[in-house]
């Protein structure tokens, strides 16, 4: 009952121990230094003065399109062309055996002669019978009556010569002519075949110089254009040859230009849109109607414009963003309103200053918040014939831009 134990005492010194010993040792170790900041390319915006292009697909249509068919009918017994050549206006494409019509010409040039002579004759009863008259000799009724027969004589010549005038056009009619400059198609029908008057298509020739290009535009635009017309801003492309610039699918610039012609008078309640064409020189031919092409139209004035690499933006759920260096190297993120691309460089529309330090190489180690290495980078435009998107790139407005006074949208010696 006297003796007493003291186990508790003797482990908490113990542990007391231990511990000392643990920070004796942690306080011998070396600290782990933290991660060094991540470096990143920084630069400001490029500057340069923009001019807006609105941008439409569209189709190349011949100016005229004639279906080629012949004004008489009979027998095929020459060809003129060869398919899918040249032709001139007048040239003869087909000929009709004119036969059966030149002896109908003739036969109607015999009516005519004959007519001319009774009609002399009646003349000249007419003039003998004033005389008789004169002289009593004749009663008025048969005076009269040669008065008729003379007018009678002159209408059934009128009659010949008119029938005349149609067999000399039947005549003609068989060498079937090209109506205009142009390229023909192929023959539809060859030699020995039997045609019919207004109903066989023979060919057809198209004209290609000039050329149409025909699109459509929404109604969006065309409300644009409508107001900046109203206000003065821009002529009416109702009254003004508005410039184009046209790229074929091939082409890596907008080599093509041409002027705006005409803008239909009502939107198709359909589709929303409204139907536009442009009028293109084609001296060469060139442009073949039926191909397709992207055209621009001059949709702004040239305007100041920041532009960043459009590599350099970033999605954030709805927003385009971009990450700009604030006080102490952070990362801040910047909400944006992007315009078109050009060249690889997004116009920026809104949301950056010239002076702001976009980071645009090493945005996978950035972050909103975190402390960067910067170091100095460079926005240049992306050379004319790169992979970067052309200046019709329009995700995501149907709008491209160029440099002001670009009108190909490549500039030679641009930064």
């Amino acid at each position: 009952m006297g003796q007493t134990s003291q186990p508790f005492p003797i482990r908490a010194a113990g542990l007391v121990a231990g511990a000392a010993s643990l920070a004796a040792l942690s306080a011998c170790a070396p600290h782990k230094p933290p991660p060094p900041a991540p470096a990143v390319a920084i630069a400001s915006p490029l500057a340069m003065k923009m001019v807006d292009w609105d941008d439409y697909d569209g189709q190349f249509v011949a100016v005229n399109s004639v279906d080629i068919r012949p004004r008489v009918s009979g027998y095929l017994i020459q060809i003129g062309f060869k398919d899918g050549e040249r032709v001139r206006k007048g040239q003869v494409l087909f000929v009709v055996d004119p036969r059966p019509y030149q002896a109908a010409l003739d036969q109607a040039k015999g009516l005519q002669a004959h007519d001319q002579a009774a009609l002399i004759n009646a003349q000249q009863q007419l003039d003998r019978g004033r005389t008789l008259l004169a002289a009593k000799a004749i009663s008025q009724q048969a005076f009269e009556g040669l008065e008729a027969a003379e007018r009678q004589a002159e209408g059934d010549l009128a009659t010949a010569k008119a029938n005349v005038q149609a067999a000399a056009l039947n005549v003609a009619f068989t060498r079937v002519i090209s109506p205009l400059d142009g390229r023909v198609s192929d023959r539809r029908v060859s030699v020995g075949n039997l045609v019919t008057a207004d109903a066989t298509v023979l060919t057809n020739v198209v004209s290609d110089d000039p050329i149409w290009f025909l699109f459509s535009g929404p109604e969006s635009l065309y409300l644009k254009y409508r107001r900046e017309a109203a206000a003065g801003a821009r002529p009416a492309a109702h009254n003004a040859p508005l410039p184009v610039q046209i790229q074929l699918q091939d082409d890596a610039s907008f080599r093509l230009k041409g002027r705006m012609d005409f803008v239909d008078n009502q939107i198709d309640p359909s589709s929303g849109a409204i139907r536009e064409r442009a009028v293109i020189e084609n001296p060469d031919g060139f442009l073949t109607p039926g191909m397709f092409g992207h055209l621009r139209l001059q949709g702004s004035d040239p305007y100041p414009a920041l532009l960043v690499p459009d590599a350099a933006i970033l999605t954030d759920l709805n927003r385009r963003v971009v990450y700009v260096l604030g006080p102490g190297d952070k990362v801040v993120e910047t909400p944006i309103t992007p315009g078109p691309v050009w060249r690889g460089l997004r116009v920026i529309r809104a949301g950056l200053k010239p002076t702001d330090r976009v980071i645009i190489d090493g945005l996978n180690s950035a972050r909103p918040g975190a402390v960067v290495k910067p170091h100095p980078g460079v926005i240049a435009p992306l050379a004319p014939h790169g992979d970067a998107p052309g200046p019709g790139y329009t995700e995501p407005t149907p709008t491209a831009a160029v440099p002001a006074g670009d009108v190909a949208g490549d500039v030679a010696g641009a930064p």
